[in-house]
């Protein structure tokens, strides 16, 4: 399907569904094909664990610090 910039600008959204399930959409200015509508391919999986390694993470990490409590509960006592 090929459409002119003010058509594809009034219906991006229908344009782009329609490349996303395959159809080939080509937008135009003044009837010159200028730019094809392709639905986006990533190029690699995302990779975990880059940082492996790096960073050091204490064991207490996870433990409460009784003088961040006091500043944010205020003194039990």
């Amino acid at each position: 399907m090929i459409v002119n910039v003010s058509e594809a600008k009034t219906n991006l959204s229908k344009l782009i569904e329609m490349a996303y399930h395959g159809e080939e959409v080509i937008i135009a200015k003044n009837n010159l094909p200028l730019v094809e509508l392709v639905a986006h391919k990533p190029k690699e999986k995302r990779k975990l664990g880059l940082l492996a390694g790096q960073i050091n993470i204490p064991d207490d990490f996870l433990d409460e610090d009784e003088e961040i409590i006091s500043m944010f509960y205020g003194d039990s006592s």
